[in-house]
């Protein structure tokens, strides 16, 4: 803004006032002067107004601008903050998401721990279901030999189980073959008649085709008392007849390393002695076939809890 100044006129007016009075030359130059000055002041308000103006319509110009830059930073904000709230959103629902992860990992470690946990459960009830089936083939294979033994054996003595003088049968897990003491021995005595003789050399020539089995011949009486010289009771009776029987089968052709001899009298029956019938069935020999025990299951086991 400028600073005010003083009118011409008043100007020459003082003057004219301080000096007196004035010529009318001096007056019309005064008047020149005072028009001069006053065309002068006139020409420089009006420059100071458009000077004002141009001031006034940059200062209007610039106060738009910067209404209108607000403006935009109003939208420009607005859309920054819808933006902000946009990935806010985003963020909290990937939070929401990342944590669902992790509970569904936590879930999945856990399942898995479980799944593990069968499968070392699995596997072991696989190894022990092996080890069973292996011991359920070792039996089988034993089983399976055991009744090819007993049909063999069946086919070898066929003339004398159809002639009624043998039996072969399974007693307490052994292979028994079981010959009639009437055929044998007369009563109470132990020398072999003629006809026991032969089924001996007949049973023991079959004996001997059997390689690297061992054979107990058994004594067995009735429960009538005996009480002589040679047997006072039946323990030797039933001992006598047994070793008779034994050197009947080595003659017949069987080792005598494969034989051994026992007596059980009268208190191994296989029927009560009840009656003439069941008495003749007590009084037997029999021949058993001893089991191989190596060729039993858990037989090494066995053998090497037992020091070999």
């Amino acid at each position: 803004m400028q600073p005010m100044r003083t009118p011409a006129r008043l100007v020459l007016v003082t003057v004219a006032l301080t000096c007196g009075c004035v010529t009318k030359a001096a007056h019309d130059d005064l008047q020149r002067q005072l028009d001069g000055t006053e065309s002068a002041l006139r020409a420089e308000q009006e420059a100071d107004r458009q000077a004002h103006a141009e001031q006034l319509s940059r200062a209007e110009h610039d106060v738009d601008s910067l209404t209108a830059g607000l403006d935009q930073s109003k939208v420009a904000a607005a859309e920054y903050q819808r933006q902000l709230s946009l990935v806010e959103a985003l963020l909290a629902e990937k939070e929401t998401a990342l944590a669902q992860l992790e509970q569904r990992q936590q879930q999945t470690e856990r399942d898995l721990a479980a799944v593990l946990e069968k499968r070392s459960a699995l596997k072991a009830s696989l190894e022990q279901m092996s080890v069973a089936l292996e011991e359920l083939r070792k039996h089988k294979t034993a089983a399976d030999r055991r009744v090819a033994d007993y049909q063999a054996m069946l086919d070898r003595f066929a003339a004398l189980i159809d002639a009624g003088k043998l039996k072969v049968s399974i007693v307490d897990g052994r292979m028994v073959l079981t010959l009639p003491m009437d055929i044998l021995f007369a009563s109470g005595r132990a020398t072999l008649t003629d006809e026991g003789t032969s089924s001996l050399k007949e049973v023991g020539k079959g004996l001997s085709t059997i390689p690297g089995r061992r054979f107990q011949v058994e004594g067995h009486t009735d429960d009538v008392p005996i009480n002589t010289a040679k047997f006072p009771s039946n323990w030797e009776l039933g001992a006598g007849r047994a070793l008779v029987v034994l050197r009947a089968l080595e003659e017949g052709g069987v080792p005598p390393q494969q034989l051994s001899a026992a007596t059980y009298g009268e208190y191994r029956p296989a029927h009560d002695n009840d009656g003439n019938a069941h008495r003749a069935a007590n009084r037997r020999i029999e021949i058993v076939i001893v089991p191989d025990l190596s060729t039993l299951p858990g037989y090494e086991e066995l053998n090497a809890l037992g020091g070999g």
